[in-house]
């Protein structure tokens, strides 16, 4: 995205006010000294003793500009009378304190007020197509963050309450490592290459902070201030909802958080405010209003706004329930953890993503089978309307990919699926709590009502959950949820308990068992993430217990998926050899950051995240899985390239001779190694190879 020279210098004086006065300052002084030689090239002097008014004018500047030039006006004081020695004096000590004194004081004060408001966040920002994030909690800088994987210059502007040096050191901070980690691994992934060829090629494909931001500390709820970051020539704005009661645990900030669960009238507020300003006619078409909400009171007033403020073309208000997106993600890790993977990479602007394009499809099936046979860079996946408009969504690496076209040749590969594929019985261990485990909960009941048997009395799901006492009362023990077999009350420092209770629910099971750590976002800053890194310590001890015992052991049968709040606190976790790290903010900041840039993806988002069951026996909701190689194929497929895979498992499941209860067309995404090495297929599908092990699991787009 290219500068103009007005936003240019808008950005500049804003981040740095003292380099852009004296820029200014540096400007006029060059520009004075020019004119002044021009000046005194006109008028110089003869050395006559006779002045008229324009010499007279002349020689009193330079006698108040240096004392020494009264030369020029009494050449030999001596000879000069008395009254004009004085009055010339008089003139010089009047003139350096009314001209030279007050002109550089003036113009220190006006510096350094400039400078000081410019600071505070007052003045107008002249920008525009920018991103605006109002509010700041702990997902702001990962929201700014992926603006790194966009392309071309990215502008974001923040306006919030919080002191502004610490948002621009958290925002700061976080660009630093993410950039310097990245280009660590690019630099890395070469090794094996001479010094020359690995230094271009990294210089080639390193990653380079492409963005500007800007923050302001100041009134979310001002007009003013509002229209000074120039809001209404935003390209989106993200409403971020205010987090409290987390600082200090004080008693005053837990009865701010208790009234803020029950409803956030700030967000409504500000919502209201920013929907009056882009729904104005001056203001840019087609905006994009992102706002986090986390109660149902809240909720229903968004959409009571949707329905007054929203026009079409204009501002478009899009609301993300944030705790319900959190339990599904969350809940969706524990049934199948690959996916941690695979979201890491298809919620971001990183590698293989989700991509949409305006596109009127009056039949999925034709249209896929169509694009399969002239493109290779893309896989299609799904249309959808939002609001009167139709869209197709893809997966790519670039949008640019999706219209690439490479002719198809088939060669006869084929693969057999099981058509009686079920999806595995499911074992979780959660342990601890958050503030969104009823949403968990629900994400756990929606997978059920999907994929439950058919049999009475026999559970696809089974979770036992480890708690302290006063939380698993505040859950009424789970008794609400058939599927929760067993409760035990313990604190986290009792270890014998929960080791115990641990290891018995793993000898029992006969498929790999998920444990799900969860971090308390309730908790003081000093305790973030404390108790979820205390139950890390227990769980590995187990399985380096077992894998002690048994050499044989396999350590993937039980896979630990580690929610923590704190990004760093992840190389931490990681120390501990755990694929599965979640910064359950990280992917809500994602989709938002998504959002942001394709507001069609957001029904899109909303429909994979969540499990539906049949309607009259015909699977509508899509979702993204991982399959087990051994169990989705009746036989294991042969070595192939990406783009035979993809259009065999398409062919095999879409085929139209397949009665529709029975069909469920499935689109082959990539596949995940054991060990957690993940492939995505994307561009260049017909030259990259594939070979499929029994222990892989395949990534697939499928409605069941």
């Amino acid at each position: 995205m290219d500068l103009t020279i007005r936003e240019w210098f808008s950005i500049q004086r804003a981040r740095n006010p003292g380099r852009a006065i004296l820029f200014r300052i540096m400007l006029f002084n060059v520009l004075f000294f020019l004119a002044a030689a021009l000046v005194i090239s006109n008028l110089s002097l003869s050395g006559t003793e006779k002045m008229g008014f324009l010499e007279a004018a002349y020689y009193t500047v330079t006698m108040i500009l240096d004392a020494g030039c009264i030369q020029f006006v009494i050449e030999d004081i001596g000879s000069s009378g008395v009254v004009t020695a004085i009055i010339c004096l008089v003139v010089i000590l009047i003139g350096m304190v009314s001209f030279s004194g007050a002109v550089i004081g003036y113009f220190t004060n006006f510096i350094s007020s400039f400078i000081e408001n410019t600071h505070a966040g007052s003045g107008k920002l002249h920008i525009s197509r920018h991103l605006v994030i109002l509010n700041w909690n702990t997902r702001g800088s990962e929201i700014v963050n992926d603006l790194l994987y966009c392309e071309g210059i990215q502008r974001a502007v923040i306006l919030s309450d919080v002191q502004k040096d610490k948002v621009e050191k958290e925002i700061s901070e976080r660009l630093a490592d993410t950039v310097a980690r990245e280009n660590r691994e690019i630099y890395d992934s070469v090794a094996g290459r001479g010094l020359l060829k690995r230094i271009r090629y990294f210089w080639k494909h390193r990653l380079q902070n492409n963005v500007v931001f800007l923050v302001r500390e100041g009134n979310v709820y001002s007009s003013k201030q509002l229209r000074d970051i120039s809001l209404e020539r935003a390209r989106a704005v993200i409403i971020l909802n205010r987090e409290t009661g987390k600082a200090e645990g004080t008693t005053e900030e837990q009865t701010l958080y208790e009234k803020y669960d029950q409803g956030n009238a700030q967000t409504i507020k500000t919502l209201m405010l920013v929907s009056d300003i882009t729904a104005a006619e001056e203001s840019d078409d087609n905006q994009r209003i992102i706002v986090e909400v986390m109660d149902n009171w809240t909720w229903d007033l968004v959409e009571q706004i949707i329905n007054y403020k929203q026009v079409d073309g204009k501002c478009n208000i899009i609301p993300i329930r944030v705790n319900q997106v959190l339990g599904q993600i969350l809940s969706q890790f524990s049934l199948m953890p690959e996916l941690n993977l695979a979201y890491k990479e298809l919620f971001s602007n990183k590698g293989a993503t989700f991509y949409v394009e305006e596109k009127d499809v009056e039949d999925d099936l034709t249209y896929i089978d169509s694009y399969l046979q002239d493109h290779c860079d893309a896989v299609p996946l799904t249309s959808m309307v939002t609001g009167e408009k139709k869209y197709f969504f893809y997966s790519a690496e670039k949008q640019t990919d999706i219209g690439k076209k490479e002719q198809y040749c088939s060669s006869g590969y084929s693969v057999k699926l099981n058509r009686e594929y079920w999806i595995e019985r499911k074992y979780v261990i959660i342990l601890g709590h958050n503030s969104r485990c009823r949403d968990i909960m629900q994400g756990f009941c929606a997978f059920r009502d999907e994929w439950n048997y058919a049999e009475p009395g026999r559970e696809i799901l089974q979770i036992i959950v480890i708690d302290d006492q006063k939380s698993l009362e505040e859950m009424n023990f789970y008794r609400e949820y058939p599927f929760v077999i067993e409760t035990v009350a313990a604190s986290v420092y009792e270890e014998t308990l929960i080791c115990d209770t641990i290891e018995r629910f793993i000898a029992g099971n006969d498929e790999d068992t998920s444990i799900l750590i969860l971090s308390d976002d309730n908790a003081t800053a000093e305790n973030t993430d404390s108790y979820a890194l205390a139950s890390l310590v227990y769980v590995q001890e187990i399985v380096t217990r077992k894998k002690k015992a048994d050499p044989g052991f396999d350590t993937e049968s039980i896979d630990i998926i580690v929610e923590i709040i704190d990004p760093k606190h992840y190389d931490i976790v990681n120390s501990y050899s755990v694929n599965n790290v979640i910064i359950s903010n990280r992917y809500i900041s994602k989709m938002i950051t998504q959002i942001g840039e394709k507001e069609a993806i957001f029904e899109f988002y909303a429909d994979i995240l969540t499990f539906e069951a049949a309607v009259e026996d015909v699977f509508v909701s899509k979702e993204i899985y991982s399959k087990k190689v051994s169990s989705f194929f009746d036989e294991l497929p042969g070595e192939c390239t990406e783009a035979e895979l993809i259009r065999a498992v398409w062919k095999a499941s879409a085929d139209p001779d397949i009665p529709a209860e029975e069909r469920h067309p499935a689109l082959a995404l990539g596949y995940v190694k054991p060990g957690g090495q993940i492939v995505f297929f994307g561009k260049g599908q017909s030259g990259k190879t594939v070979r499929l092990e029994k222990r892989d699991k395949l990534i697939v787009f499928s409605n069941h």
